[in-house]
């Protein structure tokens, strides 16, 4: 079985003001004078701490991404930012069609998939949120949903260049609920399974991460699950605490 080094990613979404910074420093004082973490860490800021928290990470391993960026390299698009931005500020990761971007601002697979397409142009490692929606999946249509995302939100691109996968319920974002071991053994099985079908061995390597209201409580049960090589968190990426228990979890 290949071994995947895990990756813990924190996604901040529309929170941080400078003074948040003083989390990251406490996190980075968790992560260096504890056990070294066994987990690639990554921190998604808001684009206002991009360089911030890429400077200030540096020293004690935490690693800076992006939460979006434009499918252009530039160009007149006011308000964006493109990969090539981001990766000029230190960022090394993105996060690519979060279910909060496919619903506030209507982004399809194909939107999805040249965003990817940029940030690996940009030598970016995207990160491609997949995740059904509660109705689909009281539907019965969990596993059909997240084929299809998949197949039209990762490029091709993927076979030569590192992707991340995010698995996340949109029902289970930043409510509290979760689905249960099994449904998320399932659904990260089926995405593996989709992964080896296109990509073959590649597809055997690509992490897969679960994001939808992971927390220290039940970090580490989700982290045990076969085919989980990490998390997307959200909430509980703003406090240090919270955070470095979730890594220490793995």
């Amino acid at each position: 079985m290949t071994t995947i080094s895990p990756l813990i990613a924190g996604n901040w979404k529309m929170n941080g003001l400078t003074h948040s910074l003083d989390e990251l420093a406490e996190l980075a004082r968790l992560l260096t004078t504890g056990a070294s973490p066994r987990a690639v860490v990554v921190i998604c800021p808001p684009a206002t701490l991009l360089a911030a928290v890429a400077a200030q990470g540096a020293s004690s391993g935490i690693l800076a991404g992006g939460q979006d960026c434009h499918m252009a390299a530039s160009g007149a698009h006011t308000g964006d930012i493109s990969a090539t931005m981001l990766a000029d500020a230190g960022a090394q990761y993105v996060i690519v069609g979060h279910s909060e971007r496919r619903t506030d601002h209507a982004e399809t697979d194909d939107i999805v998939r040249a965003k990817a397409e940029a940030a690996i142009g940009a030598g970016l490692k995207p990160i491609i949120c997949v995740g059904e929606t509660e109705a689909q999946r009281d539907a019965g249509h969990a596993e059909a949903v997240v084929s299809a995302q998949l197949a039209g939100s990762i490029p091709d691109a993927a076979e030569q260049h590192e992707v991340v996968v995010a698995y996340e319920p949109v029902w289970a974002i930043g409510t509290g609920r979760t689905p249960s071991l099994e449904d998320i053994a399932a659904i990260h099985g089926a995405i593996r399974a989709r992964l080896v079908e296109r990509f073959g061995e590649r597809g055997e390597t690509i992490r897969i991460l679960y994001g939808g209201s992971m927390k220290p409580q039940n970090a580490r049960e989700i982290l045990d699950v076969e085919n989980v090589n990490g998390g997307l968190v959200g909430g509980a990426s703003l406090l240090a605490k919270d955070f470095y228990t979730i890594i220490s979890a793995v």
